[in-house]
């Protein structure tokens, strides 16, 4: 079992994160808010939000509030763009305030991937 596990994070860091093009899930619904930041509107679905929904009131939509760097880089989500584009972009409107860029940018694009906000086009399958 732990050779199995070792084998996947390593394939995991095989990966070049920079190279993937990130394409924005097409269910998922978005907009921008009073100030002038996205907000994702992600759908709970399946039996327990079902049940929860019912019998404690718990909304059918959740709310994911992006930051600024975020706000900035969600648009830029397009299908056709790379990480390593985007991440270009993101220096040239934050400088400074983005570093570290490379690991940053990874990281959020593995965060958002996880939730399946979004998926990688060229991602290489297991």
């Amino acid at each position: 079992m732990k050779k199995q596990n070792k084998k996947s994070k390593k394939e995991v860091l095989d990966i070049n994160y920079l190279d993937l093009i990130p394409v924005r899930a097409e269910e998922l619904q978005w907009f921008t808010d009073r100030r002038d930041r996205i907000v994702l509107k992600v759908e709970n679905t399946g039996l327990f939000n079902k049940i929860a929904q019912k019998v404690f009131n718990k909304p059918q939509f959740t709310k994911v509030h992006l930051d600024q760097q975020g706000t900035f880089i969600w648009p830029l989500i397009d299908g056709e763009r790379t990480v390593a584009d985007i991440a270009a972009l993101v220096k040239d409107e934050f400088g400074e305030a983005a570093e570290p860029l490379y690991p940053r940018i990874v990281k959020y694009f593995q965060i958002v991937e996880s939730y399946h906000f979004i998926k990688f086009a060229n991602k290489p399958s297991k």
